[in-house]
């Protein structure tokens, strides 16, 4: 599959934005400046005061013997930063793939996408539309390097260029249309190098020479002879489906299709790779720029699309369609090695690998939330807090087993809370304790069990434990740190209860 590349320009970012927020400057000419050195600087324009002969870079001054009627306003400081990444996530729409080309493009990856609204034509023509409905100007050019598709797209007269033909393209076109530093175009300039065909009357060792390495790396890019990367704004998952609707979509009935479409598509692929969803997340993009998500997921890994489903339709009546659904997006967050499960004969009972119990918790996890249900394994640890550890699944075994202790509360303190003890010395249980100001009269105790800080981890000091029974029957777990001090008084803490 041939790669196709659209560079997407806005010449008139900052100055639509504005004036989206400010309706009545529509159709105004209007310009953004910045305070620089006692000086006004012009740092965006309209396309109406552009029309003027007004540009970045001018002094407010000079523009306003250009034209009498010129809105000036000082450019709101950081709102920018953000506005070329909210319209880059707003085109993930079109491609899996966009990323950013600062001060005010993009680039899209469009392989294999634009047969989905018709061909190449039909694809610039629902972006142009779109934008333009939005209240952004938009330039477009898709070409078979990104490179080119920059330089047409900015300096250009044509919006598609055909794989191979990307000399033609670029040789009318200036060398600063390849995205070279300003001092080196400038420099060209002065040459008389004023076009890019005109570099190739030179050497390139020369040009290595003069003008440094930049130069012929942005060329080879452009003319597709070196390979060009792009940082995504989002790294699509491993596990991606995508379905774009033609019409808005409106219904939970069209929704669920489209969902159990992409369920369909994606299981398929799990099952060739012999992996498993644990954590799905479906998106929705609505034609006014919204978007949202749903997210599951399992206890154990699935493939089985029908099951998926399920757990999906416990969330979708979230979903509002607003004015209509045009794109659906499918990730798998997280997968696992799925492999087919061997057979016990003789022996009916299948503990945690019953696949009616995963799904029977899967049920629980995603009406209730995740952080409702967990399952915890013995850790190689002596201190209490982190003698366990939260399991990643229903089937992961045990690294080591339990320890045999019968009895342990069933509830610990994070961090556990200091308190004040009466106990004789030096070993004694205590025979009264004080928690948030209520005292506690001992009536039953055992102890004490030492435990030894662990040492390759962090120092401190042992800790001697105790279970207590207090005057009304409630039992608690008690610990002393350290040994008994009769000069220094020791320090006692409630670290769990008891049922």
């Amino acid at each position: 599959m041939e790669a196709r590349y659209v560079s997407v320009w806005f010449p008139y970012l900052k100055s639509e934005w504005f004036v989206r927020r400010h309706k009545d400057l529509q159709n105004q000419a209007l310009v953004l400046y910045v305070r620089d050195r006692g000086r006004s600087m012009i740092t965006a324009v309209s396309k109406e005061a552009y029309a003027h002969g007004i540009s970045r870079g001018m002094l407010l001054a000079d523009a306003k013997a250009v034209t009498h009627n010129l809105h000036a306003y000082e450019e709101p400081e950081g709102r920018f930063d953000e506005v070329l990444q909210h319209i880059g996530e707003w085109f993930i729409r079109y491609s899996p793939t966009i990323a950013l080309d600062p001060p005010d493009g993009l680039v899209i990856d469009a392989t294999g996408c634009t047969h989905l609204w018709g061909g190449d034509d039909q694809y610039l023509r629902d972006i142009t539309a779109r934008m333009n409905k939005i209240g952004y100007t938009v330039k477009l050019c898709i070409a078979g390097t990104i490179g080119t598709a920059s330089a047409v797209c900015r300096y250009g007269m044509t919006d598609q260029v055909k794989n191979g033909n990307e000399l033609d393209a670029l040789s009318q076109l200036p060398p600063a249309s390849l995205r070279i530093d300003p001092l080196v175009a400038e420099k060209l300039n002065k040459l008389g190098l004023r076009k890019i065909n005109s570099l190739f009357t030179i050497q390139s060792a020369s040009l290595r020479r003069r003008m440094g390495v930049g130069l012929l790396q942005r060329l080879r890019q452009a003319l597709g002879e070196e390979k060009e990367f792009i940082q995504p704004i989002h790294v699509a998952a491993p596990f991606h489906e995508r379905m774009a609707s033609m019409e808005p979509i409106l219904s939970r009935t069209a929704i669920e299709i489209a969902l159990h479409e992409l369920l369909v598509r994606i299981c398929d692929r799990l099952c060739s790779e012999q992996k498993g969803a644990r954590i799905l997340l479906f998106k929705v993009f609505t034609i006014d720029g919204l978007q949202q998500q749903v997210q599951i997921s399992t206890t154990a890994p699935s493939s089985n699309p029908v099951y998926l489903f399920k757990l999906f339709e416990l969330k979708l009546a979230t979903i509002a369609p607003g004015f209509g659904i045009e794109v659906f997006i499918l990730d798998v967050l997280q997968a696992d090695d799925l492999l087919p499960a061997q057979e016990k004969l003789w022996i009916n009972s299948k503990g945690l690998d019953d696949p009616a119990l995963a799904e029977f918790l899967d049920r629980i996890t995603n009406k209730l939330g995740e952080e409702k249900i967990a399952r915890y394994l013995p850790a190689p640890h002596y201190w209490p807090e982190r003698a366990i550890q939260k399991a990643d699944s229903i089937q992961e075994q045990p690294f080591i087993p339990w320890p045999s202790v019968t009895v342990r509360p069933l509830k610990l303190l994070s961090p556990p809370e200091k308190i004040a003890v009466t106990a004789p010395i030096p070993d004694y249980p205590p025979m009264n304790f004080r928690y948030r100001n209520k005292l506690h009269k001992i009536i039953k105790a055992d102890g004490p069990e030492r435990m030894e800080q662990e040492w390759w981890i962090r120092d401190g000091l042992h800790r001697d434990y105790y279970y207590v029974e207090d005057e009304s029957g409630k039992r608690y777990w008690l610990f002393r740190s350290g040994h008994y001090d009769a000069e220094k008084p020791v320090q006692w803490y409630l670290h769990g209860f008891c049922s």
